[in-house]
């Protein structure tokens, strides 16, 4: 039902997901992001409470990879799901359940993933990354929307769009953007 990208900036710490599906506010229950700590997507049966203790394991300085298998171990639906979570080094786990929608998928780079089902093909995850990658002397905010209006122009989500959200943490404990 969506595609999006989770994504960190080593040069200025900020932490930041971007999302577009079908689905009404899609920001309200599958963008998270802890100044300092990480970001985590959740989607397709998304379940924003994985999220919140995800960025919890987090702060306690477990990394993306060790809270990803903890959380899929707890999770009760997790063929259902996909998951993004990029933690306080930049490093990077994501995972895309066997039972979500297809197209599904997800691909990693340098500090960042990105994910999407129920997309026209995998073209528009490939056409996100290029686009962040592309855009490199850009700063945060302006690469997590780049690359969500290249998913969107490659097809996007099969159903349409409705709603997309982008939330960004930097230095405070609130939002920098919250979209």
């Amino acid at each position: 039902m969506t595609f999006s990208i989770a994504a960190c900036d080593r040069r200025t710490g900020m932490f930041g997901v971007c999302i577009s599906t079908r689905f009404p506010a899609v920001g309200a229950v599958t963008t998270f992001a802890r100044s300092g700590v990480g970001a985590i997507v959740t989607q397709a049966r998304a379940n924003p409470l994985l999220a919140c203790e995800g960025l919890d394991l987090l702060e306690e300085g477990y990394d993306a990879q060790e809270v990803l298998r903890m959380l899929v171990a707890s999770d009760h639906q997790p063929r259902r799901r996909q998951l993004i979570i990029v933690d306080a080094g930049c490093g990077v786990a994501v995972h895309t359940g066997t039972a979500t929608d297809d197209y599904r998928g997800h691909f990693t780079g340098d500090g960042y993933g990105v994910a999407g089902n129920l997309l026209v093909s995998e073209k528009t995850l490939f056409s996100m990354l290029e686009a962040y990658e592309t855009s490199r002397e850009e700063v945060l905010p302006e690469r997590l929307v780049r690359s969500l209006e290249a998913g969107q122009a490659a097809g996007g989500d099969r159903r349409g769009r409705q709603s997309a959200a982008l939330r960004v943490v930097s230095t405070e404990p609130y939002p920098y953007l919250d979209l």
